[in-house]
């Protein structure tokens, strides 16, 4: 959910949503519901092993294949390049008609395909929606021994000398992080334009660059700095959520807290291609809403320290459409807009 209350009253956490709705467009089906899948399964996470992507495809496939609740073998792949960009091209165009490859996406498959720079020309209505999952939030992270000390520190220093501050994330420019990014600096006064910027395949890379310091700031994904935080890594000065998170980012502030008043929302959720068969759009909207039940999933969700946030297809597909015009809004305001 994305609330950005100079733009929109509309919450962005609501923004991205798939659906059912793919079961009457595919008359020729490929078979019936009893002998699908036939073959083994394949779920991309379009970016570098380490970030969201990744571990919600490996999460799906660990729940579905510990539980037996699919009893073909689920494979995941990692398929990096242009923050989802490069993968999503493919999908969209050679494995439209294949049922057994799968995809995670969050909002970048909306903000790729409306922004002007590095525009998909692929969105959401390219893919055929199967469940949202879960929502995270964004986090603003430095190096443990960093001068900057808070949320403020950075923005002043940007304000000062936008040159001087390299923030780093993992998707391309005007995509996710780099809106977790320059959203605190849009609501402080700052030209989103001005803010340097250097975009990585994957919340992993970007970590790994702030790391070897190749970068001073990174926008990331909340529940996958956790563990560098409990390592003594990094730090991380604001959270975008509406309160505070538990466990390792407990006493972490929110935006809100450190006086910019937005809020950024990312959803995760399970994609099929465009023509997926209607016997695999039923057989995964009954395996997945099953699946969001498990002990197994739900201990998942904890272990990666993200909100369930289940919406089955029809719903999910209604969500994206809603969130679709929000983004357009956003990238509007930033004139980043296509």
């Amino acid at each position: 959910m994305i609330m950005w209350k100079k733009l929109t009253t509309v919450a962005l956490t609501g923004v991205l949503a798939f659906s059912l709705a793919a079961c009457s467009k595919n008359d020729g089906a490929k078979g019936s519901s009893s002998d699908y899948p036939k073959n083994n399964i394949t779920i991309v996470a379009p970016s570098g092993a380490g970030g969201g992507w990744d571990l919600t495809a490996r999460a799906i496939a660990k729940t579905m294949n510990d539980t037996k609740l699919i009893e073909k073998p689920i494979t995941v792949e990692n398929k990096p390049g242009g923050g989802g960009a490069v993968y999503m091209a493919e999908f969209a165009t050679k494995e439209v008609k294949n049922d057994y490859a799968l995809l995670v996406k969050s909002p970048p498959l909306l903000i790729n395909n409306n922004k002007a720079e590095g525009n998909s020309p692929y969105g959401y209505k390219d893919t055929t929606p199967l469940a949202q999952l879960t929502r995270d939030y964004g986090a603003i992270v430095v190096k443990a021994d960093s001068e900057f000390q808070t949320l403020k520190d950075v923005l002043e220093a940007i304000k000062s000398d936008a040159t001087s501050v390299t923030f780093a994330g993992g998707s391309a420019p005007g995509s996710m992080d780099h809106l977790v990014g320059i959203l605190p600096a849009f609501e402080y006064g700052i030209d989103p334009k001005t803010v340097k910027y250097v975009s990585y395949d994957g919340g992993g890379e970007a970590v790994a660059a702030l790391l070897g310091n190749n970068a001073d700031v990174i926008a990331t994904d909340a529940s996958t700095i956790g563990q560098y935080v409990k390592s003594g890594d990094v730090r991380v000065l604001a959270v975008s959520s509406t309160e505070r998170l538990g466990g390792e980012l407990a006493e972490v502030p929110t935006f809100k807290e450190e006086g910019i008043d937005a809020e950024f929302t990312i959803w995760r959720g399970l994609f099929g291609p465009k023509e997926m068969s209607d016997a695999a759009v039923d057989y995964w909207s009954v395996k997945l809403k099953e699946m969001v039940e498990t002990d197994e999933w739900k201990a998942e969700l904890e272990r990666n320290g993200w909100e369930s946030e289940y919406r089955s297809s029809e719903d999910f597909t209604k969500y994206l459409e809603d969130q679709d015009k929000v983004i357009v809004e956003l990238l509007t305001a930033l004139g980043m807009q296509k």
